[in-house]
Formats: C-alpha cells, sequence, structure tokens
C-alpha cells in the first residue's frame, strides 16, 4: 500500500494495489478506482484535510465516550 499526499489540490490518493484500474466510482468526497473484477485500486479523497479532520474529531468524540 502506498499514500500519498498532494497539498496543492489537498487530495489524499491511497493506492491498495497495482492492479489495472478499469472503472471509478464517486461517493461524496471521494472516487474508488477499481479493477474489472470490482477489486478496489486506488483511492482518491477529496478535500483530505477537511475529511481527515472529520475523522479525527469523530474517533476523539468516541474515545471519550467509552472512557466515561
Amino acid at each position: 500500500m502506498k499514500v500519498k499526499y498532494d497539498k496543492q489540490v489537498d487530495i489524499l490518493l491511497i493506492e491498495l494495489s497495482d492492479k489495472k484500474i478499469d472503472y471509478a466510482e464517486e461517493t461524496g468526497s471521494m472516487i474508488i478506482h477499481f479493477t474489472k473484477e470490482g477489486e478496489p485500486v486506488l483511492v482518491e479523497i477529496l478535500e483530505a484535510s477537511e475529511f481527515l479532520a472529520e475523522v479525527i474529531k469523530a474517533s476523539l468524540k468516541g474515545s471519550m465516550e467509552v472512557a466515561i
């Protein structure tokens, strides 16, 4: 797995394999690229800084609820 961040366009790329990409689907702030067999190959997270801030915020909230 390879992870790259492009600060200029605020996109996080998560490469899951080096297989050939056949098609992509966009869902919310993510674009997921698949092989012909439907296996995910690459995940693009658009507006990555905002997305990751929300993930961290939700994770911290979950940790605090467990601690209480």
